[in-house]
C-alpha cells in the first residue's frame, strides 16, 4: 500500500465523517511525520462550546503533546477544508513543512484574506476536493 498523499486525505475524511455524525461542521484533520499518522482531529466546536475547536486546532495540539514540543517541524497537516485565518495563524506558528487540503474555502479560506503561510510551509490544495465537498453540502443541506 503506497501511503500517499489521498492516503492520508482519506484519514482527514474519515475524522470529517465522525464530525457530520456529531452535528458538528464537518472538516477532518491528521498530522504526519516519517509516514506515520501521529495526531487525527475533527471539528468540535459545538461538542466543545469553542468557537477555537475546529480540526486543525485540535490536531496542532494533539501533535505538539506527542511530539512534547511546540513546533511541528517536519510534519504534513491533512485537512478536508482550507483553513480559516485563526488556523493558519496557528499553522504559521507550528512550523510545519506542509498542508495539504481538500475543498478551498472561498468565503473564510485563508487565501480569500490573501495569507500566506509560514515561509517554510509549502501547501497542497485540492486532494481529495469532492469527497470533502459532499460531506460539506451534506451538512449544510441538513440545516436548510
Amino acid at each position: 500500500m503506497q501511503l500517499d498523499d489521498h492516503y492520508f486525505m482519506k484519514r482527514a475524511l474519515a475524522e470529517a465523517e465522525i464530525a457530520l455524525e456529531a452535528g458538528e461542521v464537518p472538516v477532518g484533520a491528521v498530522v504526519v511525520i516519517d509516514q506515520k499518522i501521529i495526531a487525527r482531529a475533527h471539528n468540535r466546536t459545538e461538542t466543545l462550546n469553542d468557537v477555537t475547536a475546529h480540526a486543525e486546532m485540535q490536531a496542532i495540539t494533539a501533535a505538539a503533546h506527542y511530539l512534547n514540543g511546540k513546533y511541528l517541524k517536519g510534519c504534513t497537516l491533512y485537512v478536508t477544508l482550507e483553513p480559516c485565518t485563526m488556523c493558519l495563524g496557528a499553522l504559521y506558528w507550528s512550523q510545519l513543512e506542509r498542508i495539504v487540503f481538500g475543498a478551498a474555502d472561498p468565503k473564510r479560506g485563508y487565501q480569500a484574506n490573501a495569507l500566506s503561510p509560514h515561509p517554510k510551509t509549502t501547501v497542497t490544495q485540492g486532494v481529495g476536493a469532492d469527497e470533502a465537498t459532499v460531506l460539506l453540502n451534506t451538512f449544510f443541506k441538513s440545516k436548510r
